[in-house]
């Protein structure tokens, strides 16, 4: 009890800190959340927007029902949720990389607030709502790369920022005892900024070219669950769809020869084809297992006015797959280990350029801590990441990531 009375007094601080963050949007659309010289490319870094408790999975959820977790990845498991239960779910991380090339090695942080997350019943069993605050993309990169020529020295220096976020609400419904369906809608807005100099020694001025592009949009996710148990079994078969969608854009373009900004109007981009499947399995409520595939298909969408496997964009589709575990000895046992969870996964997704060749692998595991109020759990999760190879651009990362996921009774009604 007084290690559950400590943990408690450790959410309420995070609240207090993270309180503000709550009710301003800004945090997820003003810090960059990633530093890899990867999120260059496309949209930058995707987030797969799963809660920090399946992030330390491997980052599954497609198939993952859950009265623990809030998991906007999969619209149809709100309905997992207690019928007399709200949910908060709150989570921040911090990151450190290393990158290293032929010419040598440099190291970065970074942090920021992950997302905000609500989830609640509305009628019975049968019909739940989540609402909340969630990253799309990030981008954040700076390369200098030195050269020269007969009679010249340069620098050629690349650099690019921002982030693209979104809030939604979905709706879950338990259609029978072994069926949910459900959607989320989305509305998106952000920058994504990209600069590229040119800098001579023997000259003074630059050539720079400065390209921003503002866009937003609504989007939309469709899924679907199919759960089953008997005795001590429980397979959870998932799905979910995203159509290809336009995605609203301004591009400005700033050229230091001619010293003026372009402002085009080209509305030539659009939000990738996405769909996924998964499955997990509970044996007793102790050991969890699940997998997960998923397709984005940003080679067929249109990327500033062409497609995306277009030779001038050079993108293809991204195949990610993910595997995972959790366990936990007796959720009611004595022992407070015996009560905590244990989690560990792996990932393997591709690069959107495909000129690259190179993979993500990511490794991850985490520990949950629950309180005395046993629908309440703090999670913490560290994941290591690598891309590239020795002998082009390497990418190492660790991230630290702690969430509190907060569940209270809040529609029971007391008797007098």
């Amino acid at each position: 009890m007084k290690i559950e009375r400590a943990l408690y007094k450790v959410v309420v601080l995070w609240m207090v800190l993270f309180a503000p963050f709550t009710f301003h949007l800004s945090p997820l659309s003003a810090q960059n959340m990633t530093s890899s010289p990867y999120s260059r490319y496309a949209y930058g870094d995707m987030n797969e927007n799963v809660p920090v408790a399946f992030r330390s999975m491997g980052g599954v959820g497609l198939g993952m029902r859950n009265n623990r977790a809030i998991n906007p990845s999969q619209p149809a498991s709100y309905t997992s949720c207690d019928s007399l239960t709200f949910m908060f779910d709150v989570a921040a991380s911090a990151s450190w990389s290393r990158y290293r090339d032929a010419r040598g090695m440099k190291n970065k942080a970074n942090g920021n607030l992950e997302y905000v997350t609500m989830q609640f019943p509305l009628f019975k069993k049968w019909i739940a709502m989540s609402v909340g605050l969630l990253p799309y993309s990030s981008v954040g990169y700076d390369i200098s790369l030195s050269d020269s020529i007969p009679g010249y020295h340069f620098v050629k220096n690349y650099t690019g920022e921002g982030n693209i976020s979104q809030v939604y609400g979905g709706l879950s419904f338990n259609i029978m005892n072994w069926l949910a369906l459900g959607a989320n809608v989305y509305y998106m807005w952000g920058d994504l900024s990209h600069m590229r100099a040119l800098t001579f020694t023997e000259t003074a001025n630059p050539t720079m070219q400065y390209e921003m592009l503002s866009v937003s949009n609504v989007r939309v996710r469709a899924g679907a669950q199919f759960f089953h148990t008997w005795n001590k079994h429980t397979i959870n078969l998932g799905a979910v769809f995203e159509p290809r969608m336009k995605l609203n854009s301004d591009l400005y373009i700033y050229e230091s020869q001619t010293n003026d900004t372009i402002y085009v109007v080209q509305n030539g981009w659009q939000l990738p084809m996405v769909w996924g499947v998964g499955a997990s399995y509970n044996w007793d409520s102790r050991l969890t297992v699940a997998f997960d595939f998923e397709r984005q298909c940003m080679g067929e969408a249109l990327y500033n006015g062409l497609p995306g496997n277009h030779p001038i964009n050079g993108l293809q589709n991204r195949n990610r797959y993910a595997l995972g575990f959790e366990y936990r000895h007796d959720a009611m046992g004595r022992k407070y280990a015996e009560r905590m969870l244990w989690r560990a996964g792996v990932s393997v997704q591709d690069e959107y350029l495909a000129s690259i060749g190179a993979k993500k692998i990511t490794a991850a595991i985490g520990i949950g801590f629950p309180l005395w109020t046993i629908g309440t759990v703090i999670n913490l999760g560290v994941e290591y990441n690598h891309r590239g190879s020795a002998a082009g651009l390497e990418d190492n990362s660790f991230r630290f990531t702690i969430g509190a996921s907060i569940a209270e009774n809040w529609f029971f009604k007391r008797k007098l």
